[in-house]
C-alpha cells in the first residue's frame, strides 16, 4: 500500500474506519472486473482506490434511516461521481 495515497485519501474521508471499508469495497469491484477512474502506476487494487478517494472521484454517503427500517440496517455505500 502506498501511504502516500492514504495520506492524500485521508484529507477527503478523515474516519479511518470509513475510509477502510470504502477503499476496501472499491477495491472488491476492481477485483471483480470493475474499470479504474483513474491511471496509476500501481497494479495493486487497493492504492488504485486510495487514489480515486484521494482525487476526489469516490465517496461515500449513509443511507436515510427512513428508508433502511432501522439505525442498525444503515451502512456505508460506496458511490462512483462520474
Amino acid at each position: 500500500m502506498n501511504n502516500s495515497y492514504l495520506e492524500r485519501a485521508k484529507q477527503n474521508i478523515p474516519d479511518p474506519q470509513i475510509l477502510s471499508v470504502v477503499a476496501a469495497k472499491r477495491a472488491k469491484q476492481l477485483a471483480v472486473g470493475g474499470r479504474p477512474m483513474i491511471k496509476c502506476d500501481s497494479e495493486n487494487l487497493l492504492d488504485i482506490a486510495l487514489l480515486e478517494i484521494a482525487e476526489g472521484l469516490l465517496t461515500y454517503e449513509f443511507p436515510d434511516e427512513n428508508e433502511t427500517g432501522s439505525a442498525e440496517a444503515a451502512e456505508e455505500v460506496a458511490t462512483e461521481e462520474l
